[in-house]
């Protein structure tokens, strides 16, 4: 008789067991991917601002590549990226693996630099320096981000950048 009374009380003990265990396990919410990212556009300079950094009259160069470097606070390449630009001279590099092992020292403003590789068009293929683009040029803040739902992306700016013609017209 002893155990048909507790038969009840067992069985109560053991729901509530169970609906305690699946309370507490709540889904766990998908993780935010945040993601740095590094934009510019790369030119061909005219002729007529050769020797300069002005980039009027210029166009903008489709498959050029550029490439990003990022070195650590030891001064050693923790990161690089080549990357293409599309048909209208704008290159947007998702620096995919980019990690800081030092929360200021490697930071992209400090760590990252933006330097031309190449140029398709053999009229206009040589490098210049403009914006720092031969060094590397350094990254800027421009309080860009993309946001969607558990994605963040923040969006530095580097250049613009520009390559120019090999011969040019004399100045008449």
């Amino acid at each position: 008789m002893a155990l048909t009374q507790l038969l009840p009380i067992i069985l109560l003990l053991s729901l509530a067991a169970v609906h305690s265990t699946t309370a507490n396990e709540l889904p766990k919410p998908a993780e935010k991917v945040l993601d740095v990212v590094v934009e510019g556009v790369v030119h061909c300079q005219s002729c007529g601002n050769y020797g300069t950094w002005a980039l009027s009259k210029s166009k903008p160069i489709e498959g050029a590549t550029i490439s990003v470097i990022c070195k650590d606070h030891r001064n050693r390449v923790s990161f690089y990226k080549a990357c293409k630009t599309a048909k209208n001279g704008y290159f947007y590099a998702q620096l995919k693996g980019f990690v800081m092992s030092h929360s200021f020292l490697d930071h992209p403003l400090h760590a990252c630099k933006v330097k031309l590789v190449s140029s398709p068009i053999t009229t206009c293929n040589l490098l210049t320096n403009v914006n720092y683009g031969l060094y590397g040029a350094p990254l800027r803040y421009e309080d860009k981000k993309i946001v969607g739902t558990n994605y963040e992306a923040i969006v530095y700016a580097a250049g613009p950048l520009a390559f120019r013609p090999a011969t040019c017209a004399p100045k008449s």
